[in-house]
């Protein structure tokens, strides 16, 4: 008989804590599961993962049987700065039975996201939904979050964006200026942009290079040197491309000048860019 008296009054207040409206509370962004939250300024970078948390307060109790439980279901998306998903849409479903034990538990459900390897810089926004079976109500919360990743300017046809002539792979730095030896190596290095898709976010491009000397006259030519092709749930805004050629130890002081060739086979789009060079 206590027992019972006990559990009416427990049950008794909880139905009187859920007068409040659904609401989505604690949202936060983690770098890891049960990490600490996040500060607003903190900058994500492509490839890494999105830990997402929140609780849920407000809820209806069902009284079905003598038995209380709840029911809500939610959603989640995550969206570049121009409104596109980076990944599939994550949902749930929270069915729990409600006992004297749990007053001060509410419901909690995290989701993941990972940033695209080639995602742009700028703002992006979580929204989250959250809906209530047994009130039929639902709530919703938006997050923001920061990604910092490599500055490419998007274009509607075939491009390639920051050419840079390098001493070696591993140069940070364009070498300017471009003056090179018989022997050395020439590097480039550019991103490719502007390309079209096909199904399920599908590219293909080839590239390649010739070297003309000073007379217009072609030395040397390698129409595909290299191709990259792919498919994704989020479109791969550039390809970045690297060529290298190594100088003849006999080849002739002057100025060259670099053509690089790119082809789009899926739009059918082909364009030339040139860096001019010299061998001393």
């Amino acid at each position: 008989m206590v027992r019972s008296i006990v559990t009416a009054i427990f049950f008794a207040a909880f139905a009187a804590a859920q007068t409040k409206p659904l609401a989505i509370e604690r949202a936060g962004l983690h770098q890891f599961e049960d990490g600490p939250v996040l500060a607003a300024s903190y900058e994500f970078v492509p490839g890494e993962t999105i830990h997402f948390s929140c609780h849920i307060a407000g809820y209806k109790i069902e009284t079905k049987d003598e038995k209380q439980s709840i029911h809500l279901t939610w959603q989640i998306r995550a969206l570049d700065p121009g409104g596109v998903a980076v990944d599939k849409d994550k949902s749930g479903r929270i069915s729990e039975g409600i006992s004297p034990q749990d007053k001060d538990w509410t419901p909690k459900f995290l989701a993941t996201f990972m940033v695209p390897a080639f995602a742009p810089s700028g703002t992006y926004h979580i929204p989250v939904k959250v809906h209530d079976e047994v009130a039929g109500t639902e709530a919703t919360v938006e997050l923001e979050f920061r990604v910092r990743g490599h500055e490419v300017e998007p274009s509607d046809k075939l491009i390639a964006r920051n050419f840079e002539l390098l001493r070696s792979e591993e140069d940070k730095v364009p070498f300017d200026p471009a003056i090179y030896h018989p022997g050395d190596t020439l590097w480039a290095r550019f991103d490719i942009t502007g390309f079209q898709f096909g199904e399920k976010n599908r590219f293909s491009v080839d590239y390649g290079l010739a070297i003309v000397n000073a007379a217009g006259e072609q030395m040397f030519a390698q129409l595909v040197a290299a191709e990259d092709s792919s498919e994704s749930f989020y479109p791969q805004r550039y390809v970045p491309g690297v060529l290298s050629l190594n100088l003849d130890k006999n080849v002739p002081q002057g100025s060259y000048t670099l053509v690089v060739i790119v082809h789009d086979k899926v739009g059918n789009q082909k364009m030339e860019t040139r860096a001019k060079f010299r061998v001393e």
